[in-house]
């Protein structure tokens, strides 16, 4: 599996709801579980700075790249989606690389 996919725009002219473009479950059919990460402030920062957290944040989800089946950012909302196949312990692992480098990135919901 390559790089998860993450988006940065365009989400607020999305044609389907996250609901509808998030998988529910993995190619076998097995479902999947949810977390959703706040970065707070992340779209007042600089074109540069947002383009130097997404790249963070695509070299932490590629570690986990046979785990995370699906990720987008809301730039809108600083609100990152992930979706990953129901590892125990692996969205607090995720999370705390996130927070490693990211240290305003917090887990704000979790399915």
């Amino acid at each position: 599996m390559g790089l998860p996919r993450v988006t940065l725009l365009p989400i607020l002219d999305a044609s389907e709801p996250l609901r509808k473009r998030a998988p529910a479950v993995d190619e076998n059919g097995k479902p999947l579980s949810d977390f959703m990460v706040v970065i707070p402030g992340l779209r007042k920062k600089s074109q540069v700075r947002i383009q130097q957290t997404l790249k963070e944040i695509h070299c932490i989800l590629a570690r986990f790249g046979d785990t995370v089946v699906f990720a987008e950012l809301n730039l809108k909302l600083n609100l990152l989606w992930v979706s990953i196949r129901p590892v125990a312990g692996v969205r607090f692992e995720i999370t705390e690389a996130l927070r490693l480098s990211i240290p305003n990135a917090r887990l704000v919901s979790h399915i």
